[in-house]
């Protein structure tokens, strides 16, 4: 047995053990339906918060006022949440205040029928109040109750039912869908990290084209990404993009995502997300310099929705830069193993192959430039230096900013295998700079 699974039936056993009832709740139940090991186990109780603190005293409370305990056990953590009955949602996000309660009110609380199963891990058998042992069967998505008051309570349910159906290859189920169609306009209240979490796992968890293509038709995305919502409908030259327009070429390209990392996943997404402000019709159909518009672009959206530093650099650079591999064959040596050592050069080449297959299929330059690059000797990519500031200050130069172009000279001069000792980069910066010195 899967030691998580079995620190969740040991969890269990302990709080039956005084007289409470615990169940398997939620994903786990969902999951384990499906054949789908679970990532995690949620148990839902009877007992109290403070008593299951009592008897756990490895615990801490996240959400004791939504009667939600965390269990360390060696195993990995476990939430532990109290039957409960919320109150009226007056934030759209939080319930004002949770009562506790039955099983029942605790089922009908919950957001989708197939996130409302529960598992008796004693008698082996599936607690299912909501009709939701059904949904999965038939592979639908749809709310507990009343769609409109579940996407009132908690504005981001709307992409969460987006996100469930895309990865399981769900429909939603038709009044869901026009709840959802209806409520969009509110998706805005939402803080931008929870929406920038719920886009993450879109992209990163499976089923990414589906997801997109859902947001679309629920009216979600021109709320949340009208930059990638104004990619409709702008034509592309067909001897280059066979496959139809921007938006059609983007949605191909992420049917090929694979458990990415989130800023190659909103790389790209976004890598031609200037092609809509760029559109031109000259001797054909044009962009120019779409990739440094859509690099600005990308670094707003990502700013917009609370992405890192890092993350937004490292986003805007794929974008900016998702162009450029083309030309690496013609480059100077220096500046083409400059380019390849880039932090996140291999993220580059993903997104360029995925690029390439979303539209014209001709992989021979990003091969070319993946066996170039895996030929390179870690010496020949980063040199260790030849000649240093100090050795320049030896050498009776003054300290400034023109220590910099005579040590990247230098290195590009390595980098290219024309000089090679420490004596040569000497004679060379003595030969370029003769006024520069003291």
């Amino acid at each position: 047995m899967d030691p998580l699974e079995s620190g969740a039936r040991a969890v269990c056993k302990a709080l039956r053990a005084e007289g409470h009832r615990a169940l398997f709740a939620g994903g786990c139940v969902r999951d384990r339906l499906l054949g789908v090991p679970p990532k995690d186990y949620d148990i839902a109780t009877d007992a109290t918060p403070d008593q299951v603190q009592a008897r756990f005293p490895r615990s801490f409370a996240v959400g004791k006022q939504f009667g939600v305990i965390t269990i360390v056990r060696d195993e990995g953590q476990y939430e532990v949440a109290t039957f409960r009955d919320d109150g009226p949602y007056l934030d759209g996000r939080h319930p004002a205040e949770v009562t506790f309660a039955n099983l029942t009110e605790d089922a009908t609380r919950r957001d989708f029928t197939i996130n409302a199963l529960y598992y008796d891990p004693r008698k082996e058998e599936v607690v299912d109040l909501v009709g939701g042992r059904a949904d999965l069967n038939a592979g639908v998505v749809r709310c507990v109750g009343v769609p409109e008051q579940r996407f009132r309570e908690d504005h981001l349910r709307m992409l969460r039912a987006v996100r469930f159906a895309a990865r399981l290859g769900f429909a939603i189920d038709e009044a869901t869908q026009a709840a959802i169609h209806a409520y969009a306009p509110r998706i805005a209240k939402t803080s931008p990290e929870r929406v920038r979490d719920e886009l993450l796992k879109m992209l990163c968890e499976g089923g990414a084209q589906h997801a997109f293509q859902l947001l679309d038709q629920s009216g979600l995305l021109r709320q949340v990404l009208p930059e990638i919502s104004a990619m409709k409908g702008v034509a592309q030259p067909e001897a280059y993009h066979p496959e139809g327009d921007v938006f059609v070429h983007t949605l191909l390209l992420l049917k090929q995502l694979d458990s990415p990392s989130a800023t190659l996943a909103m790389g790209a997404l976004l890598h031609d997300v200037g092609k809509p402000k760029t559109q031109t019709f000259e001797d054909r159909i044009r962009f120019n310099h779409h990739d440094k518009v859509g690099a600005r672009m990308a670094r707003q959206i990502c700013q917009r929705l609370k992405f890192s530093n890092h993350d937004t650099d490292r986003v805007e650079w794929l974008v900016d830069q998702h162009m450029r591999l083309a030309a690496i064959p013609q480059m100077r040596e220096a500046k083409r193993r400059r380019f390849v050592r880039e932090d996140g050069f291999d993220e580059l080449l993903d997104l360029c192959r995925m690029d390439c297959i979303a539209s014209h299929g001709d992989l021979s330059i990003v091969d070319e430039v993946r066996e170039y690059k895996a030929n390179l000797k870690p010496e020949e990519v980063r040199p260790v230096p030849l000649i240093t500031g100090e050795d320049l200050i030896a050498l009776g130069y003054t300290p400034g900013p023109i220590f910099k172009t005579i040590l990247t000279a230098v290195e590009d001069a390595q980098l290219e295998g024309k000089i090679t000792t420490r004596e040569e980069a000497e004679a060379m910066v003595q030969r370029r700079w003769k006024d520069r010195r003291v």
